[in-house]
């Protein structure tokens, strides 16, 4: 059907690689032209060797959960006749260790905040129909083993 590339780039900056004394820092180039600078968490790297203000691949894990959820309720929402203005949400991924001691992402939940607007608002039984609808429509959600909750509901 498609492809999606991403070129990540690191490259050794300093003598004390072998020590394990070497800067994580990378970045992630896309199709469009941007780059984004990116690093392990400092939670799993600490400082110096980490750089907090970047973008960690936990990070970006809960954020493209997120997103894809995100624009697959407002492709839904608009075929069905709901007017979004504003969708706001606070996603929060929670590492655990697997059977094996691994720690992985278990768990992302989602926080939408969501305004309509227009004749037509939903009821809170539609909305919960809208997030169910674009769980099992998002093709990330579709391709990870992560649960992924959406608070405000009972469905995954």
């Amino acid at each position: 059907m498609s492809e999606h590339k991403a070129t990540i780039t690191w490259k050794r900056t300093s003598p004390d690689f072998l020590k394990g004394k070497y800067s994580r820092e990378h970045s992630w180039s896309f199709d469009g032209g941007l780059t984004i600078p990116a690093s392990p968490s400092p939670s799993v790297v600490p400082v110096p060797y980490s750089n907090p203000a970047h973008v960690d691949p936990e990070e970006a894990y809960v954020a493209s959960i997120s997103s894809c959820h995100m624009l697959t309720f407002l492709f839904i929402a608009s075929q069905q006749g709901f007017q979004v203005d504003s969708y706001e949400d606070e996603a929060i991924g929670a590492m655990t260790k697997n059977e094996k001691g691994v720690p992985w992402v278990s768990s992302v939940t989602l926080n939408p905040k969501i305004v309509y607007s227009g004749e037509k608002l939903p009821t809170p039984a539609d909305e919960e129909r809208l997030h169910h609808l674009a769980h099992e429509q998002c093709f990330i959600a579709n391709s990870v083993k992560t649960e992924i909750f959406v608070t405000g509901t009972n469905r995954r």
